[in-house]
C-alpha cells in the first residue's frame, strides 16, 4: 500500500470539479464535431449525451473502486494482481497517459502553425510548449489544481461566443431526429474518446482528495456540466453548418468563431486560440503528471528525471507527425484507443475489485 499523502499537498473536495472539468474541456472542442458527424449524422447531440450521461457510471465505479480507503489505480493493480503483475500493468498505463499528451500536444502545435504562424517550425513551438509544461509540472499537483481553475474560467466563455452563430443557425439542419441507427451511434461513440479523455486521471490523483467520499457530488456535476456544454455546441454546429460542408470542415469551432467581428478586433479566433493554450494546458500536464506519478510509485526514479525523460520523449515523438494525414491517423487511433479503456478496462478492473472483496468477505 502506499504512503499515505502529506495533507500540505491535498486539495478539497470542490476542487475536482475544476480537475475534471479543466481535463473534459481540451483541444478536442475545436475539431470533435468533424469526426462524430461522419458517422452520426444530424443525430450526433444524442451520442454525445449518451456518451456524457455513461461516463456518470464511470465515475462512480471509480469512486468505489479508490474509495474507503482512499487509493490510486497502482494500489488497486497490486491488490487484484499482485505485485509484480499490477506493477507491470501500471507501467502499461503511462503509455496510455503519454500518448493522450501526445495527441493534444501536436494538435495544439497544428492549429498554431496553421491559423497564426503558418512559417514557425513544429521544433521551435514544442520546445516553448515543453517549457511551459516543464515549469507547472515541477511544482506539483496542487499547482496543477489551481491552472485547471483557471482552464475553467476561460472555457466558460464558448458558450458566450455561441450566441453569435446561433443567430445564423437553421433548425431545420436538425431534422429528421432518431434517422440514424444505433449502430451508427455507437460507432459516433467510439471516436468521442478524443473530446472526453482526460478525465481518466483521477485514477492517478485520488489520494489527494482529503474528502474523497464527500467529492463524487462534484465530480458528477463537472460530467454533467461538460456534457451539457459538448451538447450544447454541437446541436449549434449542427444548426450553422449544412451536411456537405461540416463532413469538409476540419475546426467547426474556430470556423465559427471566425465570423465573430467587433469594432477593434477583427480577428477574434487569434485570440481565442491563444486563450485556448490555458484550456488544454490543464488536460496536457494532468497526463504528464500521471506519468511521472507512477514511475515514482513503480520504480525508485525521481519524478525530477521521469519528467525530463517523458518530455524529451514527447518532444521527439511529436516531431514525425508533421503533416495532416499523421495527425488525424494518431487522433483518431487514441481516440479508439481511450473508448476502449473508459468502457472496457475501467468497468473490467471494477468487476475485479468486486469479485475479490466479495471473496476476501467470504
Amino acid at each position: 500500500m502506499q504512503n499515505a499523502v502529506k495533507e500540505n499537498h491535498m486539495i478539497s473536495g470542490f476542487f475536482i470539479f475544476f480537475l475534471i472539468y479543466g481535463s473534459l474541456v481540451g483541444v478536442g472542442v475545436l475539431s470533435f464535431q468533424h469526426f462524430i458527424f461522419e458517422t452520426a449524422g444530424n443525430d450526433t447531440w444524442i451520442s454525445v449525451l449518451v456518451t456524457g450521461i455513461s461516463l456518470h457510471a464511470i465515475i462512480w465505479m471509480i469512486f468505489k473502486m479508490l474509495g474507503n480507503p482512499a487509493r490510486d489505480v497502482i494500489d488497486l493493480h497490486r491488490i487484484l494482481l499482485g505485485k509484480y503483475v499490477g506493477n507491470a500493468v501500471s507501467l502499461v498505463m503511462v503509455g496510455y497517459y503519454f500518448i493522450m499528451a501526445l495527441t493534444l500536444f501536436r494538435s495544439y502545435i497544428e492549429i498554431l502553425q496553421v491559423w497564426m504562424f503558418p512559417t514557425l517550425r513544429t521544433w521551435i513551438l514544442a520546445l516553448i510548449l515543453l517549457f511551459i509544461v516543464y515549469y507547472i509540472v515541477s511544482g506539483g499537483f496542487r499547482v496543477l489544481a489551481g491552472y485547471c481553475f483557471f482552464g475553467v474560467i476561460f472555457s466558460s466563455l464558448l458558450p458566450l461566443l455561441m450566441y453569435f452563430n446561433i443567430k445564423y443557425g437553421h433548425i431545420n439542419n436538425l431534422l429528421p431526429i432518431f434517422k440514424h441507427s444505433s449502430k451508427e451511434l455507437f460507432t459516433s461513440i467510439k471516436y468521442q474518446g478524443i473530446m472526453f479523455m482526460g478525465f481518466e486521471t483521477l485514477l492517478i490523483y485520488f489520494p489527494f482528495l482529503k474528502f474523497p467520499d464527500k467529492s463524487l457530488k462534484w465530480a458528477q456535476t463537472a460530467v454533467g456540466m461538460s456534457t451539457l456544454k459538448y451538447a450544447v455546441l454541437t446541436i449549434v454546429t449542427l444548426m450553422y453548418y449544412s451536411q456537405g460542408l461540416l463532413l469538409h470542415t476540419y475546426w467547426p469551432t474556430l470556423v465559427m468563431i471566425k465570423v465573430i467581428e467587433f469594432s477593434l478586433v477583427a480577428r477574434v479566433e487569434f485570440i481565442f486560440i491563444s486563450v485556448w493554450l490555458f484550456i488544454i494546458i490543464p488536460t496536457l500536464c494532468l497526463s504528464i503528471w500521471s506519468c511521472t506519478r507512477i514511475m515514482k510509485r513503480v520504480t525508485t526514479l525521481k519524478p525530477t528525471y521521469s519528467l525530463i525523460f517523458i518530455l524529451i520523449a514527447l518532444y521527439a515523438a511529436s516531431l514525425p507527425v508533421h503533416d495532416r494525414i499523421r495527425i488525424n491517423w494518431l487522433g483518431k487511433h487514441v481516440a479508439e484507443i481511450g473508448f476502449y479503456f473508459i468502457y472496457g478496462y475501467i468497468p473490467l478492473l471494477f468487476i475485479l475489485y468486486l469479485f475479490r472483496r466479495k471473496t476476501v468477505h467470504n
